[in-house]
């Protein structure tokens, strides 16, 4: 659970399942992430490990700024169901496999260790 300045409570794994349903998705983590300019103020975040074969499919050539692109309106779109608190702010794309326990759980601390190296 990630609980803002304002004290809303945001559950990871609601927009996890939203997000996980973008066809060039293969799975991500949604966490928060202090603002530069505010410790307090908590942005929510998401990691996204996108679906290279998918994104190979259906976009030959595309570069990784392009995806980019892509993704993040879509991210926007899922953004406009929810209520302004729970919008994903920022997004980091990549294709390396998230961290995961032997049941396939992600493990959020050490994936979140990782991004700050």
């Amino acid at each position: 659970m990630i609980v803002l300045k304002n004290g809303k409570k945001v559950f990871p794994e609601e927009l996890e399942t939203l997000v996980n349903r973008i066809e060039e998705v293969n799975e991500c983590m949604v966490y928060g992430i202090a603002d530069k300019d505010d410790k307090n103020d908590i942005k929510i975040s998401v990691k996204i490990v996108y679906d290279k074969e998918t994104v190979n499919e259906k976009y030959p050539n595309i570069t990784q700024e392009e995806l980019e692109k892509i993704i993040w309106q879509k991210i926007k779109e899922i953004n406009k169901t929810f209520p302004p608190y729970k919008y994903i702010k920022n997004m980091i794309l990549t294709d390396e496999e998230l961290i995961k326990t032997t049941t396939k759980k992600v493990k959020r601390n050490e994936e979140l260790k990782k991004m700050s190296h």
